[in-house]
């Protein structure tokens, strides 16, 4: 990689982080006159915004969060490919594909114009994992589709996202051993295990309160207020 690919490399990594921190959720109550941090989960996410201020909302605050997961590493992703000139990505590549997906992910986690202090990440991890197509694409609607089981039978989200998170890294290993001669082997598709494990383990730790709420039998439902 040239040193002008790598400063390239570095703005999208900059730019992907920037966008995914534009707090979405917080935007719609403020355009409503609520401050969504104040009220329910004191959450930014989609499923509080969604509890304050009614499904709609809480399904724009939703799509819009998967957006900004989503345009970046799609960009990303046509960028290294014409870089590429038509051969398969190398592990160097992947790496910065990652690098693009976790700044997103980071960015709604710990955004910098609120001091750091962001969602849970669900729907823009899903956003990331839709845009990489094909190698996380599949897979992300195979965990997406779990999460729609789960939250629909538990009617806790909170379940639903640690299920959907814990079962992506053996979905993606599935998808890559049976795509093995497309997708490439595994000493140039590590970056994207590595990525898939740490989603995982980053979506369940930030988890961890309504872990705490679930066993202690304090958790919201789905349509239920406390």
């Amino acid at each position: 990689m040239t040193l002008v690919e790598a400063a390239t490399a570095a703005a999208i990594v900059l730019g992907a982080y920037l966008c995914g921190a534009i707090p979405f959720g917080l935007l719609i109550g403020f355009a409503r006159g609520v401050d969504v941090r104040t009220q329910g989960s004191g959450n930014i996410g989609a499923t509080n915004v969604g509890r304050v201020l009614g499904r709609p909302y809480g399904l724009a605050a939703f799509g819009l969060d998967l957006l900004k997961g989503f345009a970046p590493v799609c960009l990303a992703g046509l960028w290294l490919s014409g870089r590429a000139g038509g051969n398969p990505l190398a592990a160097t590549d992947f790496l910065v594909w990652m690098a693009v997906a976790a700044a997103c992910i980071l960015g709604h986690i710990f955004p910098i114009y609120l001091g750091f202090k962001g969602g849970k990440g669900v729907a823009t991890s899903l956003g990331v994992l839709l845009g990489i197509y094909p190698y996380f694409t599949l897979p992300g609607l195979a965990a997406f589709g779990l999460w729609i089981v789960v939250t629909g039978v538990t009617r806790y989200v909170s379940v639903g996202s640690l299920v959907a998170a814990g079962a992506f890294p053996l979905l993606f290993a599935a998808g890559a051993y049976l795509s093995r001669g497309r997708w490439g082997t595994t000493q140039q598709l590590w970056p994207l295990y590595m990525f898939g494990v740490a989603l995982a383990l980053l979506v369940i730790y930030r988890h961890r309160s309504n872990v705490k709420r679930l066993l202690a039998g304090t958790e919201s439902k789905i349509g239920v207020s406390h």
